[in-house]
């Protein structure tokens, strides 16, 4: 073989190695899971700031005001918070009088979470605060692009929850 030869060769080897490295600041999960985390940050000032709530006390607030009443365990899958999370969470919640728990009385096991009128109102109140940051964020695409964007986290969603 010429030298030239194994020159393009070992360029061609070369090329095609880099195709199969990982690149962290390309890769897919790690840019989604970058871009979760800094949507949850600016999204985190709305209820951090202004209201003294957790991302976890949050989730569970969010999860509450659009069904007011729900077992434990729902809450977990709702907001993908773990068994832990979601007591403290909830016992910070209840302590402040923004959720209150009784037991199920189908399964004596299971509590069952509601929102106080307190905790109703804290939700009205932070709902319109929570949507204008997401107006924020969402308005540096376009229409098509955020219906785009809404399709593709559809499908991911999809495929991900079948595999899980």
């Amino acid at each position: 073989m010429t030298k030239a030869a194994n020159e393009t060769r070992d360029r061609t080897d070369n090329e095609a190695a880099s195709e199969r490295e990982l690149r962290l600041q390309r890769y897919f999960p790690y840019r989604l899971a970058r871009l979760a985390e800094q949507v949850s940050l600016a999204v985190a000032e709305v209820y951090g700031d202004r209201f003294a709530l957790s991302r976890q006390e949050w989730r569970i607030l969010a999860a509450l005001g659009e069904q007011p009443r729900l077992p434990t365990k729902e809450i977990g899958r709702l907001t993908t918070l773990d068994k832990m999370n979601v007591s403290r969470a909830m016992q910070s919640l209840e302590a402040r009088g923004i959720v209150s728990r009784s037991r199920d009385p189908e399964d004596g096991r299971e509590r069952i979470v509601t929102l106080s009128a307190a905790g109703r109102a804290l939700y009205r109140k932070i709902v319109p605060y929570a949507l204008a940051r997401e107006a924020d964020l969402l308005g540096v695409l376009t229409r098509e692009e955020a219906a785009i964007l809404n399709t593709v986290i559809d499908k991911l969603l999809s495929v991900t929850e079948r595999s899980a």
